[in-house]
């Protein structure tokens, strides 16, 4: 929601301006959990803030009173005079200094009170002239790496798609598991997470051979540049080579920072836990393990004053959230957004559990592979049912399927399910959603169908309030099963439409239809808020691959870790029942 993302946006500025002023601790956390917590909101918070609803604002978790009265100042100016005044104060750019990685609030408030230094150009002028040199800290390879840093920066754009970073991290895991004395290796950080964009992969291992290890990491094929090669930390750029050829056009950058850590293999638990995250998440647990009289770091877990190489836990994750009395946390929750409160944690969603596809598309519209290809792909990843749903008729860049053209496709999978052995074919369409909210077929077409996926494809620029009326429409309609991927977003290339999803839950759980998570790694929509809110009313999800090339069978991960930073458990989901229960669901529509 553009309002919320508005606001999350300056609210991070404020606390990174509050930094390079010198302000004190907590207002610079105060402002980056207002940051946090706004992005996160699922509601549209504009027309409680125009209305100077303070109550309603501060009863939404993590809005605080203070909080409240800068969004109502936003929505009534457009601006929020605390981001104004530290905008006069710290030059513009000087916030793109503080973008450079590596560079930290404190090193770049000394360059700017020392040197002058308020952009880029003058940190690289500074540079040259080696002045940076005689700063604290800034020796030969801190400012190589400065050096390299702004030159990859210039570069490269911007942070690097999951679908992307996810099999580059799991190449290098298996080309270090291979390496004589690795014990353990894992890929940590925000992929481990499941985050829908990486910065950097950060990738752990215990080996009785760092040497080895060491070596083999800074000359893996592809990489561009060592940035370090220590004992405990290596990093290296590598070229994005295991990119997908077809995604080329793709503004995503030429590189990737990756980073490789070797870790004690006794500390192994609790490195991975620190190196996975994320910061929030362990912030809160480090101040648990304060009020048990512990303390906690990338080491282990230790009693206060006692022998630190006697930790109470540090071998497994598990162990230290057990030694600290809570539920073990799964990766893809640590968030710091209740889930080390929640005593007993939800059974989430995995990979195993998918047992449909209810989204493909054949070369009858724009998909790359004939009905019996995607059925034996299907049927060999063990799924009981699949959903042959072409575009409709106004996709016409799509090829999207006429009336008559649909009739004979209905007839086609239904004969094909008959001969076709170990899966269920059901026929359907992907129908467009048209700016009005009606379908884009008629209703004894529609009825006609065993399952109507309804999506937005055009019009995603909508107001908020045009495109909830828009949705609700479609939900409302008695054949629609399932609305696909319910904003249109495409991740860093488009923002899509920003409905009110409280209100969308609201009728999908009324109208008995099923919200999508949109299992392509540059659409996950519904994201991981939208999920999460979903599933705390009760919502039907589905998880879909949107299937168009063979390949795509194989972004369900991707679904399924965003379902689950959402929270969401396989009763839920659609996608995840047996074989009767959702074709019974099916014909309940019919």
């Amino acid at each position: 929601m553009a309002f919320n993302q508005t606001a999350s946006n300056l609210f991070a500025q404020i606390a990174q301006m509050l930094e390079l002023t010198g302000s004190d601790r907590f207002r610079v956390n105060a402002a980056n959990k207002a940051s946090r917590e706004l992005k996160a909101q699922t509601t549209d918070l504009e027309p409680l803030a125009k209305a100077e609803d303070v109550k309603a604002l501060t009863a939404l978790e993590g809005i605080g009173k203070g909080t409240a009265t800068k969004l109502i100042e936003l929505a009534q100016t457009g601006s929020i005079s605390e981001h104004q005044e530290l905008s006069n104060q710290v030059p513009k750019g000087l916030m793109e200094v503080l973008s450079i990685p590596g560079l930290g609030p404190k090193t770049v408030k000394l360059m700017w009170d020392d040197l002058k230094i308020e952009s880029i150009n003058d940190l690289k002028n500074e540079i040259a002239k080696g002045s940076v040199a005689e700063l604290p800290r800034m020796g030969a390879k801190t400012i190589e790496n400065i050096v390299a840093a702004i030159e990859f920066m210039e570069s490269s754009g911007d942070r690097l798609h999951l679908g992307l970073a996810y099999p580059i991290a799991q190449s290098i895991v298996e080309h270090m598991r291979e390496i004589p004395g690795t014990q353990r290796v894992q890929y940590a950080g925000s992929l481990r997470r499941g985050e829908e964009t990486i910065g950097d992969i950060d990738i752990l291992i215990a080996t009785t051979d760092p040497d080895a290890a060491k070596e083999s990491f800074t000359t893996m094929p592809g990489v561009t540049r060592v940035l370090a090669s220590g004992d405990t930390k290596s990093s290296i750029r590598s070229e994005l080579s295991s990119a997908n050829e077809r995604f080329k056009d793709l503004s995503t950058p030429a590189e990737i920072q990756i980073d490789l850590r070797i870790v004690p293999a006794e500390s192994w638990g609790a490195a991975l836990a620190y190196f996975t995250g994320s910061k929030d998440h362990n912030v809160a647990l480090r101040k648990l393990a304060i009020k048990q009289g512990m303390t906690l770091n990338e080491y282990g877990l230790f009693r206060n004053n006692d022998d630190r190489n006697d930790p109470i836990a540090c071998e497994t994750e598990e162990g230290i959230y057990l030694a600290l009395g809570i539920a073990s946390v799964p990766p893809t929750l640590r968030q710091d957004r209740g889930e080390i409160q929640t005593e007993e944690l939800p059974h989430l969603i995995e990979l195993s559990d998918i047992k449909a596809d209810l989204h493909t598309h054949t070369t009858d519209s724009d998909g790359k592979l004939s009905l019996k290809e995607s059925a034996t792909l299907a049927k060999d990843r063990g799924f009981h049912t699949l959903a042959i749903t072409d575009h409709s008729q106004s996709s016409a860049i799509a090829n999207g399927l006429k009336p008559d053209r649909l009739k004979k496709q209905i007839k086609a999978v239904h004969k094909f399910n008959d001969s076709f052995e170990g899966l269920t074919v059901i026929a359907g369409s992907e129908v467009d959603i048209l700016v009005d909210g009606s379908l884009d077929y008629d209703d004894d077409l529609l009825n006609a169908l065993d399952i109507v996926v309804a999506s937005p494809h055009a019009g995603l620029r909508a107001k908020p309030k045009q495109a909830t009326k828009r949705l609700l429409k479609a939900i409302e309609h008695p054949s629609v099963h399932i609305i696909g991927h319910p904003t249109g977003r495409l991740i860093q290339r488009r923002a899509g439409l920003e409905p009110d999803m409280n209100e969308l839950i609201a009728a999908a759980i009324e109208h008995d239809v099923a919200l999508e998570i949109n299992a392509h790694w540059m659409r996950l929509d519904l994201r991981d808020t939208h999920i999460r809110a979903a599933v705390e009313a009760g919502c039907k999800i589905a998880i879909n691959c949107d299937v168009h090339h063979a390949s795509d069978y194989d972004n369900l991960i991707f679904g399924v870790l965003t379902g689950q930073r959402g929270w969401l458990t396989p009763d839920l989901c659609v996608n995840a029942w047996d074989h009767d229960k959702l074709h019974a669901w099916l014909q309940s529509k019919r």
